[in-house]
């Protein structure tokens, strides 16, 4: 479990390996001559949503990984639908997302246009970004600086998301080449596989592996069997399709390592978590950061970095600065 003590020594080890990772359109600080106060800002208004639902944390992280995925990470995901347009948001695959991370996004930006110099002059998709740090520090994992400077996006459309979006059945082949076509490598992907430590996930998701699962074998014979009794009684047959499961049955609200060694007892939820330790070319990473809670913050911070940088829009003609994060101006 990640202690405050532990947050400052990651802020530090993050901000020695940023430096040289920087992207060139982005940079931390963007807003210091914008809107000077807009990190604490956005931070306090992330913290009272808090306090009313620890769903914020898993939703908003959520939405983050969700929105880069797609056109990258512009805020398009943000978008409402209208009769003449479906928008990235309604696609299937992102109905289950929790409402509380887009209403975290709404407060955030409401506080910072609140205040007359910020007003209009921070897009949404660097408030989304500054948001989901701050969660992962409120759910006890690493406090972190943010490269800032995206513009908003100017197209949002269901179709896509089509085969953008990592699916619960994907082996190591495929999750490769899913977050290979972002530009992320393998250990990216892992270490952003690890925010599953906190968060659920619906009983349909991993519902062939606990009964079915084969003529043979009618449990996954890599799932934990004490695991998968839990299951059952938690989905059992025609289950309601609003019930959810914890990726980590332990904690899963705080951030912590809990996921990597989870993996280790077979006690990956999805196949597509399970698979990272079953195949032998992801197992030692895995094994690393089931040992190592620094390391594996270490290597998320440098993931989440890597990935908030993906299709950016950083010129006027690729985006603006959206006067409400759910339509377009």
């Amino acid at each position: 479990m990640a202690t405050h003590q532990n947050t400052l020594l990651f802020f530090s080890l993050s901000s020695f390996f940023l430096f040289s990772l920087s992207a060139p359109t982005l940079q931390q600080n963007y807003y210091a001559d914008i809107c000077p106060n807009v990190e604490t800002i956005v931070r306090s208004a992330v913290a009272a949503k808090f306090k009313e639902t620890t769903v914020t944390i898993p939703g908003t992280l959520r939405l983050f990984a969700h929105h880069c995925f797609v056109q990258g990470c512009d805020g398009s995901i943000l978008i409402t639908s209208t009769p003449e347009n479906t928008a990235e948001r309604d696609h299937p695959e992102n109905l289950s997302i929790a409402g509380d991370g887009f209403d975290t996004v709404r407060r955030a930006k409401e506080a910072v246009d609140a205040v007359a110099e910020c007003r209009n002059k921070v897009s949404c998709a660097d408030i989304l970004v500054m948001a989901t740090r701050d969660v992962v520090y409120l759910a006890g994992g690493p406090l972190y600086e943010v490269e800032l400077g995206r513009l908003d996006g100017l197209s949002s459309t269901s179709a896509s998301v089509n085969g953008k979006l990592p699916q619960a059945s994907n082996n190591l082949d495929e999750l490769n080449a899913i977050f290979g076509a972002l530009g992320l490598s393998q250990e990216d992907m892992i270490a952003l596989s690890g925010a599953h430590t906190i968060g659920f996930s619906h009983c349909s998701n991993f519902a062939n592996r606990i009964r079915n699962f084969s003529n043979d074998e009618p449990v996954d014979p890599i799932l934990n069997r004490t695991y998968a009794a839990q299951l059952q009684s938690l989905c059992p047959p025609n289950v309601d399709p609003t019930i959810v499961a914890a990726f980590d049955p332990t904690s899963p609200f705080r951030f912590d390592n809990r996921y990597f060694k989870n993996l280790q007892m077979g006690m990956g939820l999805l196949t597509s978590d399970q698979t990272l330790y079953t195949d032998p070319r992801s197992r030692p990473t895995v094994n690393t950061w089931a040992q190592n809670d620094q390391l594996s913050a270490q290597y998320f911070i440098l993931a989440m970095t890597r990935m908030g940088r993906v299709g950016v829009k950083t010129q006027p003609d690729q985006g603006n600065i959206r006067r409400n994060c759910f339509a377009f101006n």
